[in-house]
C-alpha cells in the first residue's frame, strides 16, 4: 500500500514554487548560427543518409584527429548544395566526389559543398569529407562536452568522447541534426599500440596498417543517431556475458581499464539485472544485431548507442548519493541504470529537434524508479521517484524552442519522471501501463519522434485526453494546486496555477477508503463528515488550505 501524506502538507512539498512562465516568455536571442544548426535546412532536406565510413587516427599526444568520412546519401530532390557540420578549430580539408575536389563555402560550423554531378532524384550518392585538426577539448564532460584527453593511473591515455546538445560535428563531419539517422555506420579508428579503441556496434576486425598503430573497426548494423556514435581509447580489457533475453541470445560485453577488472565483474552484475527489468517494462532491447557494452570512460557516462559509457567509480547511486534521498537510490549504479535505459529513450525512441529533449530524459529518469518497481515493488518505487521532486526547479518549460538547438529546463528529469508516475496513477492498470510502455518502443522502433507523435499516442493507447495534461507539466512552470476547505457541506475544493481545461482527477483517501475527486477551476463540494482527507501523495501536485 502506498504512503499517504495528509493534506495539510504540500503534496508535491519539496521544491518551491515558482512564478507562472510559459515557452513563450523566453526572450533569448537566436542567431543564424542557431538556426543552421537546429533547423532542416533547404541544404539538408534534400538528401538522406544511408551510410557513414568514419575512418580516423587519433593522436593523443597532439589531441589531435585526422580523416575522413564517406557520406552516402538518397537524392529526394534534384538540387546541388549540400550541408556539412564541422565545428572549429576542426577544418575541412577537401571534399570529394568522383574523384573530383568540390567547392566548399564555410560559415562557422556550417559548410556548404556543391556539387557538379547532377543529383538524380532516387539516386545513391556519396561524397568524402577529409578534415583535421586538434577538436574542442571537453571542459566539463558531458555537459560541457567535446573530447576528453586524460591518463589512466599508470600515465597510459584515457580519450573518449561526448557531444550531446553540442554536437557530433565538435569531432567529426556529419549531418548534424537528429532529423535523419545514418542506416548504417562503419567506424575506424587508427591509435597508437598498446591502447584499444571502442566503440558502437561489433568489432569487426582488428589491423596493423602502420608501424606502431592498430586500426579498429566497429560496425553498427541498426540505424544511429549522430550525438550516438563514440570512440573511447585506452588500455581496456574485455570481459563478457550473454544474456537470455527476449530476442535470443543477446551479447553483453565489457571493456574497462586494466586495473579496474575485478571492481567492474562486481559492479556490473546490474547490467543483467536492468536488462531483465528493461526487457520487462519496455520491450525487447532495441539493439540485438550491434550488441549492448558498457565501456569506462574518464566522465560520468552518456548513452552512446550500443556502447554505453560508464563512470560511476563503481560504486552504487549516483557517485555514491541517492538523489531521492530515500535510500532506495543506493540498490543500484545510477549510471548503468540511467544511461542505459536511453537504449530505449533517445537511441530506439529519438527526439526530432532538441526542444523534445524531454522524451529521451524523462522516460529515462522514469525508468530508475521502473527498475526499482521490478525488483523491490511498487511501495520502493513510488517513494524513490516522489524523493526525486526535491530537485524540480521549475524555472522553465520542459520543451525548448524549436529550430534552434534549444533544450528545455533541466526538469525533463524529474519533473518528467514525476509526470510520468502521475499518468500511470491515472490509468489505475499497471498490466495496462506496461503494454503501453512496451508498445510505444514498438510503435517507434528506431524513428524519430516529436512530442505531438508522443503525446496523440499516449492519449490514444490510455483513452484519456492528455492535451491539457501535457500542457500544464511541459509546457507550462506552475505545478497544480490543490485549495481547499472544510466548511457545513463537506470539503470544498479547486484548482489553481492551471493552464486552460485542466481538471486532472486525484485519488483522496476517506475514512479508510480511497475515492476519486476531478477538480478543475471552479469550486466543487465533497460530502465528507470528517474534517480531514488525506492525498494520494504519487500525483504530482501542491495544497494548501484556505
Amino acid at each position: 500500500m502506498n504512503k499517504f501524506f495528509s493534506i495539510v502538507c504540500f503534496i508535491c512539498g519539496l521544491s518551491p514554487m515558482c512564478a507562472q512562465t510559459s515557452l513563450f516568455d523566453e526572450h533569448q536571442k537566436f542567431t543564424r548560427q542557431d538556426s543552421l544548426r537546429g533547423s532542416i535546412t533547404p541544404e539538408r532536406a534534400w538528401w538522406d543518409l544511408t551510410y557513414y565510413h568514419l575512418d580516423i587516427s587519433v593522436d593523443p599526444d597532439e589531441k589531435s584527429i585526422k580523416g575522413k568520412n564517406t557520406i552516402h546519401y538518397k537524392v529526394l530532390e534534384n538540387e546541388n548544395v549540400l550541408q556539412i557540420d564541422l565545428q572549429p578549430p576542426l577544418v575541412i580539408e577537401k571534399v570529394i566526389q568522383d574523384g573530383k575536389k568540390l567547392k566548399v563555402i564555410s560559415e562557422e560550423n556550417a559548410h556548404f559543398v556543391t556539387l557538379t554531378k547532377k543529383q538524380k532524384k532516387g539516386s545513391i550518392n556519396s561524397i568524402e569529407v577529409y578534415y583535421s585538426g586538434n577538436p574542442r577539448e571537453a571542459v566539463r564532460a558531458p555537459w560541457d562536452g567535446g573530447i576528453s584527453w586524460k591518463k589512466d593511473i599508470n600515465g597510459k591515455h584515457f580519450v573518449a568522447s561526448s557531444c550531446q546538445g553540442l554536437g557530433a560535428s565538435v569531432w567529426w563531419p556529419n549531418k548534424d541534426h537528429m532529423y535523419d539517422e545514418v542506416d548504417s555506420m562503419l567506424v575506424s579508428v587508427t591509435v597508437p599500440k598498446g591502447l584499444m579503441n571502442v566503440s558502437n556496434g561489433r568489432l569487426r576486425k582488428v589491423e596493423e596498417k602502420k608501424p606502431n598503430t592498430k586500426t579498429y573497426h566497429w560496425f553498427v548494423q541498426n540505424p544511429i543517431n549522430n550525438y550516438g556514435v563514440n570512440i573511447n581509447i585506452g588500455d581496456y580489457v574485455h570481459f563478457g556475458e550473454q544474456y537470455d533475453g527476449e530476442k535470443g541470445n543477446l551479447d553483453m560485453d565489457y571493456y574497462v581499464l586494466r586495473d579496474n577488472l575485478e571492481a567492474a565483474k562486481k559492479q556490473f552484475k546490474d547490467a543483467p539485472k536492468m536488462m531483465k527489468a528493461f526487457e520487462h517494462w519496455f520491450g525487447p532491447y532495441p539493439f540485438y544485431e550491434d550488441s549492448f557494452k558498457l565501456v569506462e570512460v574518464p566522465y560520468l557516462g552518456m548513452e552512446h548507442q550500443s556502447s554505453v559509457t560508464y563512470g560511476n567509480k563503481y560504486v552504487n547511486g549516483y557517485l555514491g548519493n541517492d538523489l531521492s534521498g530515500t535510500g532506495w537510490g543506493l540498490k543500484f549504479d545510477f549510471i548503468i541504470i540511467h544511461e542505459s535505459g536511453h537504449e530505449w529513450f533517445a537511441n530506439n525512441i529519438t527526439y526530432k529537434d532538441i526542444a523534445d529533449m524531454w522524451i529521451h530524459e524523462s522516460f529515462t529518469a522514469y525508468s530508475e524508479n521502473i527498475f526499482l518497481d521490478y525488483y523491490y515493488g511498487k511501495k520502493a518505487s513510488s517513494e524513490y521517484v516522489i524523493g526525486t521532486r526535491q530537485g524540480i526547479r521549475n524555472d522553465k518549460p520542459i520543451i525548448g524552442q524549436y529550430d534552434v538547438n534549444h533544450e528545455g529546463s533541466g526538469d525533463m528529469y524529474y519533473k518528467g519522471a514525476n509526470m510520468l508516475h502521475t499518468l500511470r496513477q491515472l490509468i489505475e492498470d499497471d498490466e495496462k501501463w506496461r503494454t503501453i510502455l512496451r508498445e510505444l518502443n514498438k510503435e517507434f522502433y528506431h524513428k524519430t519522434v516529436t512530442t505531438k507523435q508522443i503525446e496523440d499516442f499516449l492519449s490514444k493507447k490510455t483513452n484519456i485526453d492528455l492535451t491539457a495534461f501535457f500542457n500544464q507539466y511541459l509546457r507550462d512552470t506552475r505545478v497544480p494546486t490543490l485549495e481547499y476547505g472544510f466548511d457545513d457541506t463537506g470539503l470544498r475544493y479547486r484548482y489553481i496555477d492551471i493552464v486552460e481545461d485542466f481538471d486532472m482527477p486525484i485519488r483522496l483517501k476517506v475514512d479508510g477508503k480511497n475515492k476519486w475527486i476531478q477538480p478543475n477551476k471552479n469550486w466543487q463540494v465533497l460530502k465528507v463528515k470528517v474534517n480531514q482527507v488525506d492525498i494520494d501523495p504519487n500525483f504530482y501536485i501542491n495544497a494548501k488550505s484556505i
